[in-house]
């Protein structure tokens, strides 16, 4: 495979709870500073050659993908494949009420955080199938250097994919919103060259309201 470069972006801010609850595949769209975000990513990327660009189907990561792909007259690639993780019955749910309704998964899911799947839902291990899949996939295109708008979830997985990370580790890796990784894909397999790095100085993250 010639060598590629892969700009992994996370969406803009969207608008949640003040409650911390579980966000997955609800679609809910940016805010006003996720949009701008998503043009602070454009303006970055603006200056660089990029040849595709490739989002999840739901609204916050197809709008920002938008704003990147306009720079460079590109239509972005919408991939459900690329959608965050499904919590299924515990989507929108607060954590509070989770633990509650549901004290017994809930403690399972902090202790097997790669594994345990909701009900009606994926684990993180189910999630990291289909992305990893469709990573592949993408670097299989003519294009070398290549856009994905993900989420935190998948983002966090991809991520433990080319480090080699076991996934009880996903949580000990950042993702901002509006953040962007670098990774180089070639013969030598995989490469993080940057790592959750803010674009948008204005940054005012909840990190209470992380997806997955």
């Amino acid at each position: 495979m010639d060598q590629k470069t892969i700009y992994l972006v996370r969406h803009g801010k969207i608008k949640t709870d003040t409650q911390r609850c579980y966000i997955g595949q609800i679609d809910l769209p940016l805010t006003g500073e996720g949009f701008q975000q998503a043009k602070a990513l454009s303006n970055k990327l603006g200056r660089l050659k990029i040849e595709a660009v490739y989002s999840s189907d739901l609204s916050r990561s197809r709008d920002t993908a938008k704003e990147i792909a306009l720079k460079h007259g590109l239509i972005p690639q919408e991939r459900a494949d690329l959608r965050e993780i499904s919590l299924g019955k515990w989507e929108g749910v607060t954590f509070a009420e989770v633990s509650t309704r549901y004290p017994e998964e809930f403690k399972r899911r902090g202790e097997d955080i790669g594994y345990f799947r909701p009900p009606g839902g994926e684990s993180f291990a189910d999630c990291s199938q289909r992305i990893v899949a469709a990573f592949q996939d993408i670097l299989k295109t003519p294009f070398q250097n290549i856009v994905i708008v993900g989420h935190a979830g998948i983002n966090r997985v991809l991520i433990c994919h080319v480090l080699g990370l076991p996934l009880d580790n996903l949580f000990r890796i950042s993702q901002d919103y509006g953040c962007l990784n670098v990774i180089i894909a070639g013969k030598f397999g995989y490469r993080l060259k940057l790592l959750n790095a803010p674009v948008f100085s204005k940054e005012t993250v909840n990190e209470n309201q992380e997806e997955g």
